[in-house]
């Protein structure tokens, strides 16, 4: 199995997911609806029908509109024919009056209004009824889109073989089924709707004015192709930069899921600022990209702006002489009338296609983000775990197994070369987890390529040498190797595991919650869980790769002997360092340099007298005669062992040996794992908005001047609307001079403001996004780091808490922190503007006409009141779906993390159907969420209409008394269009604005949690730092101890040590007596409840601060936590208050007997090791782990059972390199294997959370007290 040659192996090269390293282009926007039901896409017709409808009430409204007006001009402009209007004669209004009296004209005004009030309530009737189905059948459509591609991205990922796992080590899932999947809904939901509404309705605008006038509107819409051009070309840069982001954000998600799974090891080497640094650093490609994306949005916003206003400009000088021209004229081709249709069809289109800009730019970000989801659904699987193919055997396994001539590289990219002899290989082989290059595995003579690779691993058991276990309670782990296991057959595992006995002995025993990957046990008790897991699924194949390593003695020989009475009559393969783990093996296969060297029973190999022997006697190991000769016997028969020797590989082959198998029951998913509750009362509290948005703004301090410049140009922006309308009106009364000189000079003067104001608003608009933008985009990213800050200060019992797991984190900082960026981004600035507008336009409309400025005023409570319901409505619902997102982006989370678990167990299923519950809950919230969200949307939009339809109607009414004069009436109209229009377009952004307050309030929650753990001592009373040289020892003080997530069990009782300078002192005892714990409260991973912890007779709690307290101690635990980085990068992260040398690097390798296998790596010290360094085996890793221990050459040296993974030669190397680095230097040691303790300077037995015996090793035997019956045991064993 040569993983040794330095070429990336052809394997790797076609795997399917090394294309998916590669940058993604985006995808087409049609392809964002591929998984429509013929039903959904009928429903998107119905819905394209609706927004066309909605798109038709907009030419309506210009028309009805602009004959009003001109009506308003001809009935006071009474030198001649009125002009002809079309849609106000259908209801009394419009009548051609030639020459007639005031009193005429006036009463004819009054019907005008009120035709005018008709019609336009009409189209704002039909406007607000099509509106809502539109936006509700997008939403709905939207909503089915993304659950489906949340779950098919799911159990993509789950049908993935292990190698494509290997390569994706960058794909940041978390973050796809979270953040990425809400920028697509977001891209294809109701914005789909808006634009259709924007696009049909600048077409037909524009056609309708080339039909009433094609001259102005030639003229007029001269720069409409360079607006089209504009947005296509941003729209295609932002669609490349939104690819980059979002690659730059999932680079940033790796890295929190991987220090969040290995937080233990960072907290222990002071790693979290440097963490924390490599973060940041990740997230400067996506704020650069987000900052250029803005500056692209501000120049095409500000171009198009400006661009309007000199198309008013123009229109207003080009209509007015047309119309001056034709006023003599019997038939005039243009009338005010004409003009006014003509240059608001080409005016309002334009700003339809204005407003597109921020929908492209959704748009664009769904197509780049489902590009990189849809390649991981499309990825076809070499080895699909959840195939129905292939064969089974209804009859039952012989259990014949044969490797012949296997040849086998790993594929991952990122390493390639030696790990390890290929042991745990064999099995992963057998398990399909891979397929070897050549060669081929047979099960009773048929390659297992060809068998259903369910009912293959239905036929399998395994316990690994580093035990996964899942949220929730003990039941819930062990019934995942049996479907629908009851309670007596989950006990009976546990008795036969050696488990039962610590399990009846917690509160609430098989019904306890045991953390995220089993983080409130021991890690003897989660092994006996893995084992107990196993024997349920009765299997006929069983591996075990050290599946003892983690016991003491006392428990390993009691599992010992229920994995022998397991093996009975069924395949057993052993995986072992330990000689003794694998003595009733019918066959032991000794492995050198990945060859088999020597093979046979032990009694055969021993006659030998060859390496097996020679290790035999190296470890000093007494094999004795078993008592019960049948047993072992029927054992023999049906066992095959694996040693190694060394750690070089090559292919190897393995002679065939006689298995035995049965079919396990299939059935459908098992129990369901306990889940806590989606939602509490702390997460579901409904933040106080001004309070939230307050503090935003304070985070957002540093760019308090680009805020600051960006608020006064909206406020601008804002005042350019109201300003234009009063130069409407002038340009309404120019149409009314009689004399011809004076409304063309009156008109040159208007268009020349115009041209002013189009410069001026074209660079406000530009500031203002691109300030706001700015503003945001550095705002999210240091809300990112703030976070992520927060959570690397929490204490590690925070993380116990099954809230708080790496999943609902990870969500937290892809969601919650992005959503932020709404708060001062694009909406905000559209509040201001719209503010701006409003108070401005108040403020004219009260000077021009104060009784139609208290009439437009009545209505602006219902308006707001509808932002103020949806804004509340939503609150509470979007608290909820967040949370339950966090849930199921854990379940996802964890499953991933521990796929060959999965894998192996056949649970992925389970966890799909697991998955796809939480995410139809989340997709029931939306709906509550979304259930009033077409008739808040419509009703706002439509109500401006009729509120506009009102004012315009009684404004006419007052004309026709001779109270106002028209233009008047004209100003303040267009005050309260435009008005409605941005409010209106505020109204489209408030669920953003909403959302954001949402993800603040929730980020708040964490950064404002003060940890229990925290640096407390002052400087006065740091006195560690001075004493360096002076260093005396640990003292324990009467402790006790509750993990803060288990208070009804007490782990330490009242324990009491002393460890003097210089000094080795072992803990030993049964798995559980709390022997870690006392290394966990040492580094102050958790606090005791009672009692002091001194170090140098400093109190490690008031005395000593935590950075200068854990980075005098050097640990090395059971389960070592690697980071895919460089070997060298791993050793040198034992100490990151410095920069390692590479000499220090290779010495601490040496030491740690790690330097031959790293050297025989391709790229030696800088070969990447991959995720948690899976590609290396539990020996390698353990000795690096070892290595980095040493290398910051600590004063306490924590061993936890650091050469528990170890095979006997090794051991002796690195226990001797262990000695050495003990020498000077206080050491605590935890070990089950007594015989790695004996020369310790004291022993101190722990049971029952006290120490019940202490001495050196010849005292406690002299005792003959449970330290000698402990190592009786052993030495028996």
């Amino acid at each position: 199995m040569d993983r040794e040659d330095s070429s990336v192996s052809k394997s790797s090269l076609d795997h399917p997911m090394a294309e998916g390293l590669e940058p993604s282009k985006p995808v087409t926007f049609w392809r964002l609806y591929r998984f429509s039901t013929p039903l959904e896409v009928f429903l998107l017709f119905i819905g394209f029908i609706m927004s066309t409808i909605k798109a038709l009430t907009l030419p309506a409204v210009v028309i009805i509109y602009s004959e009003f007006t001109a009506m308003l001009v001809d009935r006071t402009y009474r030198n001649g024919t009125s002009s002809e209007t079309y849609a106000l004669p259908l209801f009394g209004g419009g009548k051609t009056l030639s020459y007639e009296s005031e009193e005429v004209n006036n009463a004819e005004l009054y019907n005008d209004s009120i035709a005018y009030g008709i019609l336009l309530t009409i189209a704002s009737a039909v406007m607000f009824i099509s509106g809502i189905f539109s936006v509700d059948i997008f939403n709905l459509v939207a909503l089915r889109q993304v659950t489906r591609m949340r779950i098919k991205l799911f159990e993509a990922v789950m049908r993935q073989d292990i190698g494509w796992h290997d390569l994706a080590t960058k794909q940041n899932f978390a973050q796809n089924m979270t953040d990425d999947v809400e920028k697509i809904r977001d891209g294809i939901s109701e914005k789909v709707g808006h634009f259709i509404y924007l696009v049909i309705g600048f077409l037909i605008t524009v056609a309708i004015s080339f039909a009433y006038g094609w001259k102005l509107t030639l003229a007029v819409s001269v720069y409409i192709p360079i607006v089209i051009v504009l947005n296509v070309v941003v729209a295609k840069f932002q669609s490349k930069l939104t690819t980059k982001e979002q690659e730059s954000y999932g680079n940033a998600g790796n890295l929190v899921e991987e220090v969040l799974n290995a937080l233990r090891t960072v907290v222990s080497f002071g790693g979290e600022k440097k963490e924390s640094e490599r973060y940041d650093n990740y997230l400067v490609p996506a704020r650069k990209a987000s900052q250029h994306k803005g500056a692209f949005s501000g120049l095409s916003d500000g171009v198009l702006k400006s661009m309007l206003f000199l198309s008013c400009a123009g229109a207003f000088w080009y209509g007015v002489n047309l119309i001056i021209n034709d006023r003599d004229k019997e038939e005039k081709e243009y009338t005010p009338a004409i003009l006014m249709i003509a240059f608001f069809g080409i005016i309002i289109g334009a700003d339809n296609i204005a407003r597109t800009s921020p929908f492209l730019e959704s748009f664009a970000m769904a197509r780049g983000c489902a590009s990189t989801i849809f390649k991981v659904i499309d990825s076809q699987s070499k080895i699909d775990p959840m195939s129905t193919d292939g064969k089974i055997l209804n009859y039952g396994l012989r259990g014949d197994v044969e490797f012949a001539d296997v040849f086998f590289r790993y594929p991952s990219l990122a390493l390639v070369g030696s790990s390890g002899c290929g042991k745990s290989t064999c099995i992963q082989l057998l398990q399909r987890f891979y397929d070897p290059v050549f060669g081929s595995v047979l099960l009773d003579d048929l390659d297992i390529r060809k068998y259903n690779i369910q009912w293959l691993r239905s036929n399998i058991a395994i316990v690994g040498q580093e035990p996964v276990l899942f949220l929730g309670t003990i039941a819930d782990n062990i019934s995942y190797g049996k479907p629908k296991a009851t309670q007596k057959e989950i006990e009976a595992a546990a008795k036969a595991a050696g488990a039962h006995e610590f399990i009846s002995n917690l509160p609430d025993s098989y019904k306890t919650t045991i953390g995220e990957r089993g983080s409130q046990l021991s890690g003897g008790q989660k092994q006996r869980i893995a084992i107990a897991r196993a024997l349920i699924q009765n299997p006929k194949i069983l591996l075990l790769d050290e599946a003892t390593s983690a016991l003491d003695y006392q428990s390993e020989k009691l599992v010992q002997e229920a994995l022998d009475f397991a093996s009975k009559g069924r395949t057993t393969i052993v995986v072992s360092h330990r000689l003794s783990a694998i003595r009733g093996a019918d066959k032991i296969v000794f492995i050198h340099e990945g060859k088999v060297l020597e093979e046979g029973s032990h009694d055969d190999l021993m006659a030998l007298e060859g390496a097996y022997y020679n290790m035999v006697k190296a470890g000093e190991i007494n094999v004795p005669e078993p008592e019960n000769m049948e047993d072992i016997d029927e054992v023999k028969r049906n066992s095959v062992a694996i040693y190694e020797k060394s750690f070089e590989t090559n292919p190897i082959n393995l002679e065939k040996n006689q298995k035995n198998s049965i079919h396990l029951d299939e059935s459908e998913i098992i129990k369901k794992l306990h889940v806590p509750e989606a939602t509490s009362k702390k997460s579901e509290a409904r933040p106080n908005f001004f309070k939230t948005f307050g503090r935003i703004l304070k985070l957002a301090r540093p760019e308090a001047c680009f805020i600051v410049m960006g608020a006064i140009c909206a406020i601008g922006f804002g005042f350019t609307y109201p300003a234009f309308s009063v130069a409407f009106g002038e340009f309404y009364a120019a149409l009314a001079e009689s004399e011809a000189q004076v409304a063309i000079d009156r008109t040159a003067v208007l268009s020349i403001c115009c041209l002013v104001l189009g410069v001026l608003t074209g660079l406000a608009c530009f500031l203002q996004t691109y300030l706001f933008n700015y503003a945001g985009v550095w705002l999210t990213t240091r809300v990112r780091s703030m976070t992520f800050k927060a959570i690397m200060r929490q204490e590690i019992g925070w993380f116990d808490e099954d809230i708080n797991s790496v999943g609902a984190l990870s969500a937290r900082l892809s969601g919650d922190a992005a959503g932020v960026q709404g708060a001062i981004g694009y909406p905000l600035s559209g509040l201001i503007q719209a503010f701006s507008n409003f108070v401005i336009g108040l403020t004219l409309s009260f000077y021009y006409s104060w009784k139609l400025a208290l009439l437009c005023m009545s209505t602006c409570p219902i308006i707001v009141g509808s932002v103020i319901f949806e804004a509340k409505f939503m609150t509470t619902s979007m608290m909820r779906e967040k949370v339950v997102l966090e849930e199921a982006c854990r379940i996802a989370t964890e499953a991933i993390a521990n796929v060959r678990t999965i894998a192996g167990l056949r649970r992925e299923q389970q966890v799909i159907d697991k998955y796809n519950k939480e995410i139809h809950k989340v997709e029931v919230l939306i709906r509550q969420k979304l259930k009033y969200r077409g008739l808040i949307n419509s009703s706002g939009q439509a109500f401006l209409f009729f509120a506009y339809a009102v004012a315009l109607c009684y404004g006419g009414v007052l004309v026709s008394e001779g109270k106002v004069p028209f233009q008047d009436i004209i100003k303040v109209s267009e005050v309260l269009l435009y008005g409605s229009m941005m409010l209106a377009q505020s109204l489209a952004f408030a669920p953003a604005f909403t959302a954001a307050l949402v993800a603040g309030h929730r980020l708040f929650q964490i950064l404002d949690r003060k940890p229990k753990i925290t640096n407390s001592a002052s400087p006065a009373k740091n006195t560690f730092a001075k004493q360096l040289n002076l260093f005396e020892g640990v003292r324990f003080n009467d402790i006790e101890f509750r993990y803060p997530t288990r208070p009804d069990v007490k782990i330490l009782n009242g324990l009491n040590l002393e460890v003097l300078h210089g000094k080795t002192v072992a803990l030993v005892g049964h798995s559980g007596c709390g022997k870690s714990t006392c290394i966990q409260l040492l580094q102050r991973y958790y606090d005791p409840d009672n009692g002091t912890i001194h170090i140098n007779n400093d109190d490690i709690k008031t005395d000593l601060t935590l950075d200068n307290l854990r980075s005098k101690l050097g640990i090395v635990s059971q389960e070592p936590s690697l980071f895919e980085r460089t070997i060298a990068e791993n050793i040198a992260y034992g100490d990151n208050s410095r920069d390692v040398s590479m000499a220090e690097i290779i010495a601490a390798a040496k030491s740690a007997n790690a330097h031959s296998f790293i050297m025989g790596l391709p790229n030696g010290y800088d070969t990447k090791m991959g995720a948690r360094g899976t590609q290396l085996s539990g020996g390698q890793k353990q000795r690096i782990a070892i290595a980095r221990a040493l290398v910051r050459n600590p004063k306490v040296l924590l061993l936890d059972e650091a050469t528990s993974a170890l095979d006997l030669q090794s051991e002796q190397l690195v226990q001797q390199a262990l000695d050495v680095a003990c020498s000077g230097r206080t050491c605590i040691v935890i070990a089950h294997r007594l015989s790695t303790v004996q020369n310790a300077d004291l022993i101190c037995v722990v049971q029952n959370g006290r120490i019940v015996e202490q001495g050196t090793h010849h005292q406690l035997m002299a005792k003959d007290g449970i330290y000698a019956k402990l190592h009786k045991t052993q030495k028996e064993h």
